[in-house]
């Protein structure tokens, strides 16, 4: 199969977070694309629901916070129950 060189730009964190999780599925960036293209032409179109979620404002700042929160090195996290609960007593 010959194939063609292409070229597109992604946002960093995105590029990042899709190789470490391609990796987990033994793909590379190029394979998980292919794959991606070969069902958009197997399908005639998008493989997934393309819309705009429906949350409100609350919900949304509170899923930024989330993310937020999640990639903050600073913010304690806990492995059991019983070291959060300990921790929320204090």
């Amino acid at each position: 199969m010959a194939t063609s060189p292409t070229q597109i730009r992604i946002d960093q964190t995105v590029k990042k977070e899709a190789n470490a999780l391609f990796s987990e599925l033994g793909m590379d960036m190029s394979s998980a694309v292919n794959m991606f293209l070969r069902q958009c032409i197997l399908r005639g179109g998008i493989p997934f629901p393309v819309e705009l979620p429906k949350y409100n404002k609350e919900t949304m700042a509170a899923m930024v916070e989330a993310k937020r929160i999640s990639h903050d090195h600073n913010v304690p996290s806990y492995s059991n129950m019983e070291d959060l609960l300990k921790a929320l007593e204090e």
